[in-house]
């Protein structure tokens, strides 16, 4: 891959979303990300990340949640009503929380069921060999079962499942969660790389830290609303975002309730 951008935006604007026609999870959010670009979502346990997850995969209707209001489109194609194995052939693929590898199979796989819906051949075959240029040991370990591996492993190959889709955008939920700084390093510096082989990159974490090191531009959300966006150093040297999500807020109010508050936009 030469590392130019591949594939088109993500653009929510103002969407709106209620479970069961009566619980708000999404208050007015509008997020963007660019072609070739990385994207920091950031926000505690039930901020919304999940919900916004599920309205741009396709995955609102199974948990009983609905757009109410607002658009969310990947290039042309309208998210709301596209239906998520659509959305993945698309070009966008998300790896979720807690890895979800299948624990019975082998790496290899696990590997292929990532590429269910390519017809190409010589295509998956190319994806095979980036992934397990990634990732050696996943080429190491390729006739293991997955229940057997590391959790850090696991997210190697959840990462891995995910690329040979050859995703033109890759949402990425919560993946340092459970894994030790060593490996959490590692995962940050292959997010990294497959930025920089042109694929889009929308990175959701609680690890802002983590998070903010690798993205150009970043989003905090809080109770369904989007309360700071800005660039990502801007928001990793602001003293509040450093505050409530770089350590030591317990015990504070949530950060869109803090005095001065200012949104910084593009």
């Amino acid at each position: 891959m030469d590392g130019s951008p591949r594939g088109p935006s993500l653009a929510v604007q103002e969407l709106e979303v209620a479970y069961h026609r009566a619980v708000r999870g999404l208050r007015g959010v509008s997020v963007k990300v660019p072609a070739g670009g990385v994207v920091a979502l950031l926000g505690a346990n039930g901020a919304g990340k999940t919900t916004l997850l599920r309205a741009v995969t396709g995955l609102l209707d199974g948990h009983g949640g609905v757009v109410t209001a607002g658009t969310a489109k990947f290039g042309d194609l309208d998210l709301r009503t596209a239906g998520a194995t659509r959305i993945v052939r698309a070009g966008l693929t998300q790896v979720m929380e807690g890895r979800r590898v299948f624990a019975e199979l082998t790496v290899e796989e696990n590997l292929r069921t990532g590429a269910y819906t390519r017809r190409d051949k010589a295509g998956v075959r190319a994806s095979h060999e980036r992934v397990m240029a990634l990732f050696p040991r996943l080429a190491e370990r390729r006739g293991q079962v997955a229940g057997y591996l590391s959790g850090g492993e696991q997210q190697m190959l959840a990462i891995g499942r995910a690329l040979m889709g050859d995703p033109k955008l890759l949402v990425l939920d919560e993946p340092s969660l459970g894994l030790a700084p060593m490996v959490v390093e590692q995962i940050r510096q292959i997010i990294k790389t497959i930025n920089g082989q042109g694929t889009s990159v929308l990175l959701v974490e609680q690890n802002a830290r983590m998070a903010l090191s690798i993205a150009d531009h970043g989003y905090v959300l809080e109770t369904g609303r989007i309360v700071r966006e800005g660039p990502a150093a801007e928001l990793a040297a602001d003293a509040r975002i450093q505050e409530f999500y770089l350590g030591g807020a317990a015990g504070r109010p949530p950060l869109g309730r803090a005095p001065h508050r200012r949104k910084v936009r593009r």
